[in-house]
């Protein structure tokens, strides 16, 4: 499954999404964009696209686009918190 983490997301997180190809905003060069935007992008390409931000179904209506939205929620988005809701870590 292609795999896209949001800029809010570390980029660290990907090695953990094992059997998946992961990258990043930042790497696809899409920083900065608006949600809606970004993900009329995303849904070309990807499968699913990983956040922390918990407005996003509140600023956007999901089922408007062609990609499955994971959102993350933890205390934070700090690596150590979040990876202990990776399955099999």
């Amino acid at each position: 499954m292609n795999v896209l983490l949001d800029e809010c997301v570390p980029a660290r997180l990907g090695r953990l999404l094992t059997g998946h190809s992961v990258t990043t905003v930042q790497r696809r060069g899409w920083r900065g964009f608006k949600n809606g935007d970004l993900l009329r992008l995303a849904e070309k390409e990807y499968g699913v696209f990983v956040t922390v931000d918990r407005k996003i179904s509140v600023q956007q209506d999901l089922t408007a686009f062609n990609i499955a939205v994971v959102l993350i929620r933890s205390r934070s988005n700090r690596l150590e918190d979040l990876r202990t809701l990776v399955p099999n870590y």
